[in-house]
């Protein structure tokens, strides 16, 4: 068997073992639905925390309660980096902060929860968000992002949709692939980081395993900032992007293994010269790839290429 096959079984095996650690989760009607859309995927760790949280918060009287009533985005440190680097035994210094990505909706709930046709205004009010406030300014951006019309691909299907449970995460990104959710996934199979929801320290990590991510079609879902957990799932070019998983080990105080997710863009030539990256890694767009890791919870959904499913 390949070397790059025993290190995905292997991170399969880890998240497998982690995600149905938790007895809520597992019985939930979401995991069923994952188990029956994605057969031989296991539910990443991150989603399995979701699914399982408590969320009667959000449920009932929109007006109670919210969820995650703020929302913090921190940039973390080592967040982009050129796709050179992604070998074994190099050295990458990063840190992340702790995730804050609140419970997923239970699908009956996340049905009656109105979505589609509301203003930023409507959810300050219904969730007690003062209207004026980072959190409202980035909910505004996701309703924004969610109710444009979605541009279609030369293929016919849709390149982006949003989703408020994790039924419709996986139904929207099987659509946008162009293959259909509940009938055995179709030769999907799914990424996500087994980043711990804590987050990591900053120290030097050592690469230690590289496998890349082979495919026809790719689509990632990545939460949004709204009070409960909303996805966003939009078609990356195969042509323009590669997608990997590495294993970092920390080499300063604390030695724990973490397996990664990461998406490298290769052509940054149409992009805007102030994107932070350009800052952070010294270049210019067009000049070098673009790397980073794949957030806490966020999905990388893939068509496997026949020579890749025949090789494991």
């Amino acid at each position: 068997m390949h070397p790059l096959a025993v290190f995905l079984i292997f991170v399969a095996a880890g998240t497998a073992s982690a995600a149905y650690g938790h007895p809520a989760a597992a019985g939930t009607p979401a995991a069923r639905f994952w188990e029956k859309a994605l057969p031989g995927t296991p539910m990443p760790e991150a989603i399995a925390d979701l699914v399982q949280e408590d969320s009667r918060m959000c449920l009932g009287h929109f007006s109670l309660s919210v969820c995650s009533v703020e929302r913090v985005k921190k940039a973390a440190t080592g967040l982009f980096f050129h796709e050179e680097q992604l070998r074994v035994g190099a050295t990458m210094t990063v840190s992340f902060s702790p995730a804050a990505v609140p419970a997923i909706l239970p699908h009956a709930a996340a049905e009656k929860v109105p979505f589609g046709n509301l203003t930023a205004d409507d959810v300050a009010a219904m969730f007690h968000i003062a209207p004026v406030s980072t959190m409202i300014t980035q909910v505004d951006d996701t309703l924004r992002a969610c109710q444009a019309p979605p541009p279609h691909s030369h293929a016919g299907g849709e390149r982006h949709a949003c989703a408020a449970s994790l039924e419709d995460v996986v139904r929207a990104a099987m659509r946008t692939l162009g293959t259909v959710a509940a009938v055995g996934g179709g030769g999907v199979w799914v990424a996500a980081s087994a980043i711990p929801r804590a987050g990591l320290p900053l120290q030097p990590y050592a690469v230690e395993a590289v496998a890349a991510l082979d495919g026809d079609r790719r689509v990632v879902c990545h939460d949004e900032p709204y009070p409960y957990a909303v996805f966003r799932c939009h078609k990356i070019g195969v042509s323009m992007t590669k997608a990997y998983v590495i294993s970092l080990r920390g080499l300063h105080g604390d030695p724990k293994k973490v397996a990664m997710a990461v998406i490298c863009h290769l052509d940054t030539s149409g992009w805007n010269p102030a994107y932070p990256a350009f800052e952070m890694l010294g270049t210019k767009p067009g000049e070098s790839s673009v790397c980073h890791f794949l957030p806490y919870a966020n999905l990388l959904f893939r068509v496997k290429a026949t020579s890749a499913m025949e090789s494991f």
